[in-house]
């Protein structure tokens, strides 16, 4: 939110990615269970929404990948997400978000750029934009 960070954690369980109709396009199942801290920022607390609240949120959807299995580019990944957002804020007005990620991941680690905003369907519309670092487990 403008310039003022908050700590974001997200824990993301990925499904086995799948060809799309034979071709090199696969989807992949994905999961997120996200937290973002809230900030002090108290010429925001004039208004309905606050910033000085943290929130949850939780989000389910897909990854797109394109390219062979050992294509160097394969591991680039679109993601997008439908989430329920806990409590609303002044970045984030609406019970109600997508989540769109642009990212890589290996079988171990992970780096994307992620937003998430109501898309103009509420007003404040402000969204929150990240960097994530992911490490992977398997089970």
């Amino acid at each position: 939110m403008g310039d003022h960070g908050a700590t974001a954690i997200f824990v993301e369980t990925m499904g086995k990615q799948r060809a799309v109709a034979g071709s090199t396009l696969t989807w992949q199942p994905v999961a997120s269970l996200g937290w973002i801290d809230q900030r002090n920022i108290y010429h925001c607390e004039v208004s309905r929404y606050r910033a000085t609240h943290s929130t949850g949120l939780l989000a389910g959807g897909a990854r797109l990948h394109w390219g062979e299995p050992q294509a160097w580019y394969q591991p680039l990944f679109f993601g997008f997400e439908l989430a329920y957002n806990h409590q609303v804020t002044q970045a984030l007005s609406s019970h109600y978000e997508f989540v769109s990620t642009l990212g890589w991941q290996s079988k171990r680690f992970s780096f994307q750029l992620r937003h998430i905003s109501n898309g103009g369907l509420h007003d404040p519309n402000r969204g929150e934009t990240m960097a994530l670092v992911g490490m992977g487990f398997a089970l």
